[in-house]
């Protein structure tokens, strides 16, 4: 079991207190949690509230978990502060995008960490190529950047049928700022992923070029 640094134990505590206080007050979740219409009323603050709320024990686990994962990885590679400034990013950018995908949909809501948790894991692609990932449902190991490729396209078909509870767009979003924020941050990975990170961008750009004609 790895220890955890101070800046992953917060992030986990935070998620914790803030879902914790969710699931015991149903006033308090409906007031931060993501919400078109309110957003769109000038509640902004819930972009960024609604990524420390979570549906149940179950949710909160498995994104508190991927972080225990994946986080330290990426804090290596970037330091405390370029870290913070990483999940904060892929956190934003995971909402801001399921924003402007259910911008004509009032009624759309959503709260959960996995934008930013989508955005350390593609980070840690990136900065750590030589990993494989491996599950339950498919339990042989898998290189990271077959894997970054193949949620990707995963999240894609997610997003175009809109069939399940699962948050996509977030998800989308947050990888694409995991992408976007790790070159800014560790530009280094530029030569060190070459390979991933021209599959991962080609990806991105057409999953995005199909979505904005499916949106418009």
């Amino acid at each position: 079991m790895q220890s955890l640094s101070p800046i992953i134990l917060g992030i986990i505590l935070m998620n914790l207190i803030v879902s914790l206080k969710g699931f015991n007050d149903s006033l308090f979740f409906n007031k931060f949690k993501f919400n078109v219409a309110a957003i769109k009323r000038g509640q902004s603050y819930r972009i960024i509230s609604s990524a420390f709320l979570h549906v149940d024990w179950s949710h909160l686990g498995f994104n508190m978990f991927t972080l225990y994962l994946f986080g330290p990885k990426a804090l290596v590679g970037l330091g405390f502060f370029n870290f913070l400034i990483l999940y904060l990013s892929c956190l934003t950018a995971g909402n801001l995008f399921a924003f402007y995908f259910h911008r004509e949909n009032l009624y759309y809501n959503a709260v959960g960490a996995s934008g930013a948790i989508m955005g350390i894991l593609y980070a840690t692609i990136l900065m750590v190529p030589e990993m494989r990932l491996s599950f339950i449902f498919f339990p042989v190991p898998l290189p990271g950047y077959v894997f970054g490729v193949g949620y990707l396209v995963y999240t894609l078909f997610g997003m175009k049928k809109q069939q399940d509870n699962i948050g996509h767009t977030a998800h989308f979003g947050g990888a694409i700022g995991g992408i976007a924020a790790t070159l800014i941050l560790a530009p280094w990975v530029v030569q060190k992923s070459f390979t991933t990170l021209v599959l991962l961008i080609i990806v991105s750009l057409l999953t995005g070029v199909i979505l904005f004609k499916k949106n418009n």
